[in-house]
């Protein structure tokens, strides 16, 4: 019997509900999911106050003991409130990531962890601690050394029969006025590259079909609302297909978040941010799942925020938790060989 895959999960922001949706994913997971064994990434104080606000301290010690759940003790620089933040604790949040993230590198040997999947962060208290940070994605490219990452958010869609959407940026945190001039040929292909590439080897899909946004309303029409289409994206897609990645557009943005045309997609790249994640978020109604693609491990997130009102309150939902944890389970099963490839 083959040892369990180990997925690393951190807490995130202590004042938030990055602990709450930890501890209620997995007591709904561990029961079912025996295939994995939990790393649970934070201070094991807070996380036995949380498990205590929350009515439920008995059963998460029982899943420690039983070996599903294996507390990583970080310590906070000091003790943290819910709902009240601390600039004293972002070097903690940052010593999360970082641990994760090492456990998920080999070095030489094999990887301590599977996958990592993180719980929101507040990007206010790690700039306050005097750290600038923008953002988990562009932190985890950084400490990596990956010269480019691909954000993807995915998530089933209840109102068409929990259908799989995925849509991955071009661009993610730029003003609009800016996306025109990051956009280039190089760089959507190589952002077509990478999600080709991880489509491939970590969600075993054979031939990924990817279907590609236009900048412009009316995909441009024709040069007459603009030129983007035709002096960057459809020479980018010329590029991608002759080096044999199945890329389809430009689409006009307003009609190509419809079932028949995302029936024959595995992924949409849109060319910023709230053009994909707006129809995204509204489709799959807080189940998504925020993914990083081109890193040399396995990255999953939540699609929301620290929610610092709902922090020990039991009104947190961590249905978004669960599927980041599934998503990381399943990218590490095709990527480890235990998943028979979809298409192969």
């Amino acid at each position: 019997m083959s040892e369990p895959l180990s997925l690393a999960i951190t807490t995130g922001e202590p004042a938030g509900i990055g602990p709450d949706i930890t501890i209620g994913a997995l007591l709904q997971l561990a029961a079912t999911e025996g295939g994995l064994r939990f790393h649970v990434l934070g201070d094991a104080r807070l996380m036995r106050a949380r498990a205590e606000a929350l009515g439920v301290a008995h059963a998460w010690e029982r899943l420690q003991a039983e070996g599903k759940v294996v507390a990583q003790d970080i310590a906070l620089a000091v003790a943290s409130e819910p709902g009240r933040l601390d600039a004293r604790n972002g070097c903690y949040v940052l010593a999360l990531l970082d641990a994760a993230m090492d456990g998920c590198r080999a070095d030489g040997g094999p990887a301590r962890y599977a996958g990592m999947v993180t719980a929101p962060v507040q990007k206010s208290t790690i700039n306050d601690a005097g750290i600038p940070f923008t953002g988990h994605t562009e932190y985890l490219a950084e400490r990596s050394g990956t010269a480019r990452v691909v954000m993807m958010l995915a998530g089933p869609q209840p109102a068409h029969g929990n259908a799989m959407l995925r849509v991955a940026l071009a661009t993610t945190h730029l003003p609009l006025r800016a996306v025109p001039d990051a956009l280039d040929v190089p760089m959507l292909l190589e952002t077509l590259r990478i999600i080709d590439a991880d489509l491939r080897h970590r969600f075993g899909l054979a031939r990924p079909r990817i279907l590609v946004t236009g900048l412009n309303p009316h995909a441009g029409e024709s040069g007459h609302l603009g030129r983007e289409e035709i002096d960057v994206i459809v020479p980018a897609l010329q590029r991608a297909v002759d080096a044999g990645i199945d890329a389809r557009g430009p689409y006009p943005a307003d009609t190509l978040f419809q079932p028949r045309h995302l029936g024959e997609a595995d992924c949409v790249l849109a060319m910023y941010h709230d053009q994909g994640l707006a129809p995204l978020k509204y489709g799959t109604f807080g189940h998504g799942v925020n993914i990083t693609l081109g890193l040399p491990f396995i990255r999953t997130s939540v699609d929301h925020g620290t929610a610092l009102d709902l922090a020990a309150s039991g009104r947190a939902e961590h249905g978004s938790m669960i599927e980041s944890i599934r998503c990381a389970a399943e990218m590490a099963g095709h990527a480890s060989g235990r998943h028979r490839r979809a298409g192969a």
